[in-house]
């Protein structure tokens, strides 16, 4: 059996992915900063093991006796692509075989503006060169950051600014993302390929608001802005603009550029693919945008 390495295993898709593997009997290395947030995996029999990608000095340790690893992307838009080539360098000296990467949706179409994206080609790069066997997971939008972060404050205010336009995007639940990382890791054949993982429908993000306009009862405008527009209305909020200026312990760990970029690669098409990779890989089909709303319906103001 393949010992399978699971990185970010603190975090939500992390954490999902570890507890699913450990259901199927899988041998499981868990990875975290944090490792007292993995008491439950630990009880469970993952072997828990402290990993830090800023650190490079005991992180090929940490991977000792790996087989596979799922390699979660990092938070730090800007900070990744140093933090994954340090997880890939430490893996291919612990003898890895095969790693499993989140990546982006559309990332990799020639011209995509969105800063989120460098990142994620320059991980892919490193991972195509490394020798080491790897599967790409381009994942879309998440549903769960639609109904939650999009969808709460654009609820409360009665209004939201948008510069995705009228730009298509198959928002897909992140129970769907975990799914397929899943299959990968325990299924043969998925070795130096690429998957688009995607939802089962294509959705403007003013047609996703609408809809969650009529499940909540409540209006919301949606605001069609330029990208000035857009950073203004996070300027309004105190988000910082670049990554560079982001205090990761401070009140919003992240930067207005990625958000602002991604919406215009949405608007630009960038994210317009159709893909049953969800379904061909895992054998179900990926949840429906209105699922994922009715799930987090109760979050919403009343």
């Amino acid at each position: 059996m393949a010992r399978i390495i699971v990185s970010g295993a603190s975090g939500q898709f992390g954490h999902a992915a570890a507890s699913q593997l450990l259901d199927m009997g899988e041998d499981v290395i868990a990875l975290s900063r944090s490792t007292d947030r993995l008491a439950d995996l630990a009880e469970r029999g993952a072997d828990v093991r402290a990993a830090d990608f800023d650190s490079p000095e005991g992180l090929e340790e940490a991977m000792a006796g790996g087989d596979k690893l799922l390699l979660i992307s990092t938070t730090m838009v800007g900070e990744r692509a140093r933090q994954h080539g340090n997880a890939i360098d430490a893996a291919k000296a612990a003898g890895v075989k095969h790693v499993v990467y989140t990546s982006l949706l559309g990332a990799r179409k020639p011209g995509n503006p969105s800063v989120e994206g460098f990142d994620h080609i320059a991980t892919e790069e490193k991972l195509e060169q490394s020798g080491i066997a790897y599967t790409f997971l381009r994942n879309s939008l998440y549903a769960e950051a639609v109904a939650t972060a999009m969808a709460i404050p654009a609820l409360a205010s009665g209004h939201k600014p948008e510069n995705a336009g009228e730009g298509r995007v198959p928002v897909v639940s992140r129970d769907d993302c975990v799914a397929i990382a899943v299959a990968v890791l325990t299924q043969e054949e998925h070795e130096n390929k690429a998957y688009d993982v995607t939802g089962p429908d294509l959705w403007t993000l003013p047609d996703a608001m609408a809809l969650v306009a009529q499940m909540a009862g409540k209006p919301i405008e949606v605001q069609q802005v330029d990208d000035e527009g857009m950073f203004a209305y996070f300027d309004s909020l105190g988000v910082p603009r670049k990554s560079a200026e982001v205090d990761p312990n401070g009140p919003i760990p992240w930067a207005s550029e990625g958000m602002v970029t991604f919406g215009q690669s949405i608007r630009e098409g960038y994210m317009n693919i159709e893909s049953d990779d969800v379904e061909r890989i895992t054998g179900k089909p990926p949840r429906s945008l209105r699922s994922v709303f009715e799930q987090h319906q109760g979050a919403w103001p009343a």
